[in-house]
């Protein structure tokens, strides 16, 4: 904004009641001083009614990025002396490393992403600079964890970024209980659906979450409904988008896993079923943190009527964009577990272990052996390096808001 330019009382309350991003840009305190100075004159400040100084208050938080006692400080300050002053420093002051570009280009990538963890966040933002050529990352990714979250605090970055169904027991001696021994193989999935809201009584679609537990490479598809109609040919479908073979099948005691024509479909595929255990509420626990963190932050909880046509706007969507983006571009934790002399087991999750489901897998020893006959590494690699992980981000976003505005609610 031209720090020249002194809008009207109108001016500011159309500003204020509407969704304007425009921020003011000084090169420093005092240029921010010497323009409320401006508009205080400007406007007879002291002499306004109760109104129009809330008006002016609330124009001036937004346009600075100050926040209210900050501003109630300088306000007061002018009310007395008729000026606004910078204070003498008593303490040496030092030059900050991240400036107001760094700060709403972390904005910006954080809104792709959808706000992802902070060891996440930075490891998108050192492929961006190192991969991708992204330069205005070259400050960003030396960035810590703890910092990141600093900046995330901010008002110039806040300012940018302003009835489940219980499973029900299935006394069906279908599939092993058993805890799958993956032995660092991909291959052995984790699966769970997720219900997407009732309406007047009448369930919306359902997703079906898919999640290797070496790799974390996650497929999602959606249904209309649960029953074996619906849930064979998604599954057949879903399975068939994973890169690897597919060794075993692990899911909870709901029935829409736990049946014969699910049996059937994995004994055809020579793929292992095995189930919950009693009392190990872990047993599942990947693929419902992955319900959480993906599908209710990608879709939320609103209710999706299950027509056919929603249901294909919806995994158009995931296999073209959402699904691409979950395994190349979104960085997932890797846990590391230590064991001590008196055999006490310690998960830590380091920094350096925020990858992408993609790069894992290609860090297995002897990866290649993994991969079904028709694909290879050079050939995932023209999809996973052809644009980089905001970009991708960003066209899925698009696509997106074209996705909900097919839908029909």
């Amino acid at each position: 904004m031209d720090t020249t330019h002194i809008p009207t009382l109108i001016q500011m309350a159309d500003y204020v009641s509407g969704d304007n991003t425009l921020k003011l840009c000084c090169q420093n305190k005092k240029e921010a001083y010497d323009y409320i100075t401006k508009v205080l004159v400007t406007h007879r400040y002291i002499s306004l009614k109760k109104p129009d100084k809330s008006l002016i208050r609330k124009f001036l938080i937004n346009i600075t990025g100050y926040s209210k006692p900050q501003l109630d400080r300088l306000l007061g300050q002018y009310s007395v002396k008729g000026s606004i002053t910078l204070a003498k420093r008593t303490q040496p002051t030092f030059k900050g490393i991240y400036t107001l570009k760094d700060i709403i280009e972390l904005a910006r990538i954080d809104d792709l992403l959808d706000g992802l963890s902070g060891p996440a966040t930075i490891r998108v933002l050192q492929r961006e600079y190192q991969l991708f050529g992204n330069k205005t990352c070259i400050r960003l990714k030396d960035i810590s964890v703890s910092h990141l979250y600093n900046l995330r605090a901010t008002d110039h970055y806040r300012n940018k970024r302003i009835h489940y169904i219980k499973t029900k027991p299935a006394p069906i001696k279908i599939g092993e209980r058993t805890k799958p021994n993956n032995q660092g193989r991909p291959g052995f999935l984790r699966v769970d659906s997720v219900h997407q809201g009732d309406k007047d009584k009448i369930k919306g679609v359902y997703h079906i979450n898919l999640v290797d537990e070496v790799t974390q490479w996650e497929v999602i598809v959606c249904v209309q409904g649960i029953s074996e109609q619906f849930m064979i040919p998604a599954l057949e479908s879903a399975l068939n988008l994973f890169p690897f073979v597919i060794l075993n099948f692990h899911a909870d005691n709901g029935s829409e896993y736990i049946n014969h024509k699910v049996a059937e479909l994995l004994e055809r595929m020579l793929v292992k079923l095995t189930k919950n255990r009693p009392y190990h509420s872990g047993d599942n626990g990947l693929a419902e943190t992955k319900n959480g963190s993906i599908i209710r932050k990608a879709l939320g909880w609103i209710h999706i009527p299950k027509t056919p046509d929603n249901v294909l706007a919806i995994n158009s969507w995931y296999t073209n964009w959402f699904v691409p983006y979950l395994n190349f571009h979104r960085a997932c934790a890797f846990r590391e577990t230590t064991i001590d002399n008196k055999g006490k087991q310690t998960h830590k999750y380091p920094k350096d272990g925020y990858i992408m489901p993609y790069e894992k897998l290609k860090s297995l020893p002897n990866a290649n052996q993994y991969l079904k006959s028709r694909l290879s590494f050079e050939l995932l690699d023209i999809q996973a390096y052809a644009m980089s992980d905001t970009q991708w981000a960003e066209a899925m976003n698009i696509e997106k808001a074209i996705m909900w505005e097919s839908i029909q609610l």
